[in-house]
């Protein structure tokens, strides 16, 4: 699919992967409308922060994606649909599980019922690569079997099979991206890397984790962004569910032992009980074979491997760094 002259809907935009999906967009020359999640500050999430000239040329629409009236009038005129728009703290959904199902599993269908009606032209639905649990083989193809290890990963399962479901069921053309661990500027402190950078930059010796022996498939949210992008553009994508990593593994421990070294910091690591999820919930293993992407959409990570990781840790280190950015974060509090 030619996205030139296509209207494109970013559910999801106020955040982390959903701001930097925008701007890239609006940088590509495409015409986007950004779907931010209502609130009484009038705040645009990340698209607060972006360049004002990037920021003008996006059409805002403020809402809530558990209500349908409001979803189905986001994507009037919309060709395509990126859905990015979810609850993803797994902590939190360990509290709040009901709100991950409406958010998820109930957004999603409002999505998928409106561009039914609505006759969208394509649309991209992001699941993440918690669905599989952890990995029964390595690398992950995206015939491993799901497990719903916690409320938030069973909620993304119940999301994507609304989403195929739709395929199946009435021939809307959906497809299915499926990102490994992604990391960047912006991202929540709720996350690991973030977690580390922002202790070591607020002058903290002792760092606090949770389990440092589960491995990751990091990659870079330039790497994400392209993946969304490609996924749009094809149409050997429509019905298929695909993952987006680097096929490198890395444990927690070492992506650690990485950002102290570039960060020019001795510390000392302890694990707080409180950041460790339940034994039978933590995901020990994620390992992404991304072959299909390489094959349906002629994608391939930029930051691969232990240079393409540590370069790409080192461009969000430098973003952290900014007085600015790192205000923003609470360094010595865990966010669920």
């Amino acid at each position: 699919m030619n996205l030139k002259g296509k209207k494109i809907l970013v559910t999801g935009s106020d955040g982390f992967i959903g701001s930097h999906l925008t701007e890239r967009l609006v940088q590509e020359g495409y015409d986007v409308r950004a779907f931010v999640n209502y609130n009484s500050f009038n705040s645009w999430g990340w698209l607060d922060h972006s360049p004002q000239e990037i920021v003008s040329q996006v059409e805002i629409f403020s809402g809530d994606i558990r209500d349908p009236h409001g979803v189905k009038k986001a994507m009037e005129n919309c060709d395509v649909v990126m859905h990015l728009a979810a609850l993803i703290a797994i902590p939190y959904s360990y509290h709040s599980p009901d709100t991950y199902v409406d958010t998820n599993i109930k957004g999603t269908l409002n999505i998928m019922q409106a561009a039914r009606e609505l006759e969208v032209e394509k649309v991209i639905h992001t699941s993440t690569s918690e669905v599989y649990g952890t990995a029964k083989f390595v690398p992950i193809t995206e015939e491993h079997p799901l497990q719903g290890q916690s409320p938030y990963s069973a909620s993304k399962i119940g999301a994507d099979q609304m989403a195929l479901s739709f395929y199946s069921s009435f021939g809307l053309p959906v497809s299915v991206i499926r990102p490994f661990n992604t990391y960047g500027p912006r991202q929540s402190a709720r996350a690991v890397i973030p977690t580390i950078i922002t202790q070591i930059a607020a002058g903290q010796k002792t760092i606090k984790l949770g389990s440092l022996h589960p491995t990751r498939d990091f990659n870079y949210v330039k790497d994400t962004v392209r993946g969304f992008i490609s996924m749009a553009q094809s149409d050997r994508s429509v019905g298929e569910v695909i993952n987006i990593g680097s096929n490198y593994e890395v444990s927690i421990g070492q992506t650690a032992e990485f950002i102290t070294e570039l960060m020019g910091q001795d510390i000392e690591i302890v694990t707080e009980d409180n950041r460790l999820r339940p034994e039978k919930s933590e995901v020990e293993r994620l390992w992404a074979d991304n072959s299909k992407a390489k094959e349906l959409l002629g994608w391939e990570p930029d930051y691969s491997g232990t240079e393409g990781f540590k370069r790409g840790l080192a461009e969000t280190i430098e973003w952290f760094l900014n007085p600015s950015h790192l205000s923003q974060y609470k360094a010595g509090i865990y966010n669920l």
